[in-house]
């Protein structure tokens, strides 16, 4: 069972029922909402968050059909179909627990029910609940990480041996690691390396990027809010924290949180307990962290811009992720990963990198980094024709410049590599028809294009060619 209390509701008209209900549940540590009538059922529902609902399926004393609580259990599964129902009646039969099961509940217990049976019924279906509300928190990505974490994480080179050797020994343990690296070096992977070969690999991986938090909405965002917490607090919200509870939480650009809020996560570090903004419930949770930042926390422990019991916290390992430059035996395969990757997405088969780009790209220092690499990559396959991809120009001045087809090269823009397809296009016309010296004809040909096409994009961009 989670750390954190689940909340079950519970829809009953009896008074005696209700309360042997709650006292019963209490004692195993559920927190307990009880209301007599399916309306009030539905209002709660539709106002809080439940990790259950067990409902009586007879609200008026002269029924025993259960035709009220099944109508409440098809709205109710309408309303939140993640929500895990339980019918519950004392008038059973094979027939109705079918017809409630077909509405939408979970479960069925008789009155009188045995305390084994009915504590073991909310807890599987507890259990069930948090995992729908999880996997629908994450969608595909958390499933992809487990079946193919390792799949982008290439690491042959002599740079990163320590890397994988602190993985091996840290990943299975609950320490709080902390990867330093620069921007675009991969920290992210590492931080699912870690998850995925860790004892929480069925558990989720929150990613939470800090410098994208208002500092305004830091508390609500990280350990959530109940209803009516501020004014745009119409339901309750969980937080990273709460989302995390079991699994990994990956704080990215760590560096990045105000000074202000560091007190508040050094609690949940220190102890595991927070409190929803509104809220005077304390929650546990058992969460283990993975940090990242490009900043050196050190330096910014010395300015007084980070605290220093606050980096104790979270660096209990440490693990330096050093950048693409300094691991060029990496490079190939990265590439080609790429080369793969986007080949298989955009549907251009037949493309492969010539040994001479790659020359080209073995000697630009890449101060993107991994990433860096792959928009290049994802740029030369939106862009090349079948066959090689060949031709990239690497200056100290400039980015990579990528190529269109064997022998049309593209160059950067003035501010940097072209970062869309117009971009793009309109350097690579540019450079076309620079190298040809203005000649229409002869920059049609090197870039693969007719005349009329190439008129309509020098019409297109206003650039006007000395000759045609």
């Amino acid at each position: 069972m989670s750390a954190i209390s689940p909340r079950i509701l519970i829809a009953d008209d009896q008074p005696d029922v209700l309360q042997a209900l709650q006292l019963l549940l209490k004692s195993e540590a559920y927190a307990c909402v009880a209301v007599a009538s399916a309306a009030e059922a539905l209002a709660r529902v539709r106002a809080e968050r439940f990790d259950a609902a067990l409902l009586d399926l007879n609200y008026r004393r002269d029924t025993t059909s259960g035709e009220e609580g099944l109508a409440l259990i098809a709205d109710l599964h309408r309303l939140d179909s993640g929500l895990p129902l339980i019918a519950m009646t004392a008038w059973g039969s094979i027939e109705l627990a079918v017809r409630a099961l077909h509405a939408g509940a979970g479960d069925f217990i008789e009155k009188p029910w045995e305390n084994r049976r009915l504590l073991t019924v909310i807890a599987n279906q507890t259990a069930l609940g948090l995992a729908r509300r999880r996997m629908e928190f994450l969608g595909a990505e958390n499933a992809l990480l487990r079946a193919g974490a390792d799949a982008a994480f290439i690491a042959d080179s002599k740079a990163m041996r320590p890397v994988l050797d602190l993985i091996r020994r840290v990943a299975p343990t609950d320490a709080n690691v902390l990867i330093l690296g620069e921007n675009g070096s991969g920290k992210g992977v590492v931080a699912r390396r870690l998850h995925a070969a860790s004892a929480r690999t069925q558990a989720p991986l929150i990613k939470v990027n800090m410098g994208g938090i208002p500092e305004s909405l830091f508390e609500s965002e990280m350990f959530g809010h109940v209803r009516g917490a501020f004014t745009d607090a119409k339901q309750d919200r969980v937080g990273r924290f709460e989302l995390a509870d079991g699994g990994s939480l990956f704080l990215d650009e760590i560096g990045n949180i105000p000074m202000a809020q560091q007190p508040k996560l050094l609690r949940v570090l220190e102890d595991g307990e927070l409190e929803r903004v509104g809220s005077s419930r304390t929650l546990k949770v058992d969460v283990r962290v993975i940090a990242a930042t490009n900043a050196d926390l050190d330096v910014e422990v010395a300015s007084g811009r980070f605290r220093k019991d606050l980096l104790f916290r979270l660096n209990t390992v440490e693990i330096r992720l050093p950048p693409l430059r300094d691991r060029p035996e990496d490079l190939p395969r990265i590439a080609e990963f790429f080369l793969a990757g986007f080949a298989h997405k955009y549907q251009r088969d037949g493309l492969y990198i010539a040994p001479s780009a790659m020359r080209d790209l073995l000697g630009y220092a890449w101060p993107g980094n991994v990433r860096e690499l792959s928009h290049v990559i994802e740029r030369a396959v939106l862009l090349a024709d079948a066959g090689p991809i060949s031709g990239f120009a690497l200056t100290p001045a400039t980015a990579p410049v990528l190529p269109v087809a064997a022998g049309a090269t593209l160059a950067a823009t003035p501010d940097g590599p072209a970062s869309t397809i117009e971009q793009a296009e309109l350097a690579m016309v540019r450079a076309a028809l620079e190298q040809c010296a203005g000649n229409v004809q002869k920059t049609a040909d090197r870039l693969g294009l007719s005349r009329g096409a190439l008129y309509r994009r020098l019409d297109k961009y206003g650039l006007r060619p000395p000759s045609g």
